[in-house]
């Protein structure tokens, strides 16, 4: 699988707003789940949101659930990320990568996106920095 890369984080105020966009040219995105995570140095990657090409279905962690949307452009190979209503919470590098399946799981009544085992490489992510 190919490393994607993502891009448009930045700086934004507490309740802000930034889109992000992960694509390739290397290969299609088609038939892959593509995978949102981020991370603060020191702490785990975190499963934020993921997408199946294959049906549109979309996921949620409950860190993000009713604030973030998902979406893909086919035309243009790219699967975006909007973050809406910005917390300094969300400070991370976030990165994308293509999986086989979304693995979405409720563990003490919430739900996580949980990469499974044959997750291709994360890309080199970008920053995302909420000012309180």
């Amino acid at each position: 699988q190919a490393q994607l890369a993502e891009s448009g984080g930045g700086q934004v105020q507490s309740g802000g707003f930034l889109s992000l966009s992960c694509t390739t040219s290397r290969v299609s995105l088609d038939g892959y789940a593509i995978v949102w995570s981020r991370q603060v140095p020191g702490k785990a990657r975190e499963g934020i949101s993921c997408i199946d090409t294959r049906d549109e279905s979309m996921y949620y962690s409950e860190s993000v659930k009713g604030r973030f949307t998902i979406s893909r452009d086919n035309a243009k190979n790219t699967v975006y990320l909007e973050m809406n209503n910005l917390k300094p919470d969300d400070t991370a590098v976030y990165s994308c990568a293509t999986d086989m399946i979304c693995a979405w799981s409720v563990i003490a009544g919430q739900g996580h996106v949980l990469p499974s085992g044959q997750i291709g490489p994360w890309g080199q992510g970008t920053q995302v920095t909420v000012a309180s």
